[in-house]
């Protein structure tokens, strides 16, 4: 796994961020005999939050033998062991030392440890192969030798390193983004933000830059405009686990969370043959004597059942085999909604009406309904409809995010 993966994970704002300063190959420290665990412990994990990981390795080793159910300590030790890796100059050592550390991170998990930090040891593919920078020879070789440089914590010279590999390849997304990272762990936030667009322009449909954008203005104390760069980096891939990652974080700082409406489908339709189309509504919603959402949710049925019909071969041509697809989703949704509200009931009976549906009428009536069945109702189908939807509305999905999903913070 090259360093890139590491970067995608920053420990949280007010605490200590490790910087990977590696110190050679080979262990440099080593507990004591008969040691204080408290001292041990302590030792282990101040080398570990001060980047130091070779040194944190044998130390976490150590502690993971004496206290194999400590959760923490195996993730640290995966997390070392895999730094560690980048530090070796034999690729078949490189290859091993991951497969290592992606093991230690299996065990971790089987104890229950699933977080973030632990996810970029578990990413390592089982062979310990890590993939390359560019199909071109000279651009791969110069990568490899800044991300060295920067293993080692040399970063004015990792930073040249990736200037240099800009100059062979302009459109390098990976070097634009590093030189800013680099600017980053300088505390040199503003020029750091400046790489990070340059990445952007390279690839606007990645999330990285844009969340370690984020990270700068954060560092900078500009909240909002943090904010709002990791609304871009969930437009960019929201189908990913990182900018979602990124957002909680800034929420969590902010003191507030993730509104993400959830539609509790009453209805259900099945497919038995090409002729035949069964319609199932949840009795929930047929027991309810003044309910308007029963004839929605029939309602939301039966256009599922068209489309299943002749409605798809008509709207997409080009496809053999049915799909959900977005258009359709949007379109049954809508006619639900539609028929809800005309409901002779429906403003009396309002207070019985589930939340939810209530919450996306409003939606609905913003013009979002599409980026909400996209982001909020998406599946291996619907999903594949993303692309082509951005590409025209990349800011009508970044306004549904900003009005609707991802609060601004709490007036103080």
């Amino acid at each position: 796994m090259p360093l890139q993966a590491l970067r995608s994970r920053r420990l949280p704002f007010g605490i200590v961020k490790f910087t990977l300063v590696l110190l050679g190959s080979a262990f440099a420290v080593h507990p004591a005999q008969g040691s204080d665990p408290e001292q041990e412990r302590h030792a282990a994990f101040q080398a570990y939050e001060q980047g130091k990981m070779v040194d944190a390795m044998p130390l976490l080793e150590a502690l993971s033998a004496k206290y194999p159910s400590d959760i923490l300590v195996k993730e640290r030790w995966a997390f070392a062991t895999l730094v560690y890796s980048a530090t070796l100059t034999d690729a078949d050592q490189r290859k091993k030392t991951r497969v290592r550390a992606r093991n230690i991170a299996l065990d971790a998990q089987k104890l229950g440890d699933n977080s973030p930090l632990l996810q970029n040891a578990l990413d390592v593919p089982e062979d310990g192969s890590e993939p390359l920078f560019s199909s071109r020879p000279e651009v791969d070789a110069a990568m490899k030798a800044a991300e060295s440089d920067f293993a080692r914590g040399d970063y004015e010279k990792a930073r040249d390193g990736y200037i240099h590999v800009l100059l062979l390849d302009p459109k390098n997304y990976e070097a634009a983004l590093f030189t800013g990272d680099m600017y980053f762990k300088q505390h040199a936030q503003d020029s750091a933000g400046e790489w990070f667009a340059r990445a952007v322009q390279i690839d606007p449909d990645r999330e990285t830059a844009y969340r370690y954008w984020a990270d700068a203005l954060m560092e900078l104390g500009k909240n909002e405009e943090a904010r709002l760069k990791y609304i871009d980096a969930i437009v960019a891939e929201p189908y990913a686990r990182r900018p979602w990652e990124g957002v909680k974080k800034w929420t969590d700082r902010n003191k507030t969370q993730v509104h993400f409406l959830k539609i509790q489908d009453k209805s259900e339709t099945k497919v038995k043959d090409d002729k035949t189309i069964n319609i199932t509504i949840d009795n929930s919603v047929l027991q309810g004597k003044h309910d308007p959402a029963t004839a929605a949710w029939l309602m939301y049925g039966m256009n599922r059942a068209l489309w299943h019909g002749d409605r798809f071969k008509k709207e997409f041509r080009n496809e053999t085999k049915y799909r959900r697809t977005l258009k359709e989703e949007a379109d049954c949704l809508s006619g639900m909604l539609t028929v809800l509200k005309e409901q002779k009931d429906f403003r009396k009976h309002r207070d019985s009406v589930d939340p939810a549906l209530l919450e996306l009428i409003k939606v609905n009536e913003a013009g979002f309904m599409e980026p909400f069945v996209l982001l909020n109702r998406a599946d291996n189908d619907i999903a594949q409809d993303y692309s082509s939807y951005r590409a025209t509305n990349r800011e009508k999905v970044h306004a549904y995010l900003d009005q609707f999903v991802i609060p601004k913070p709490p007036s103080r």
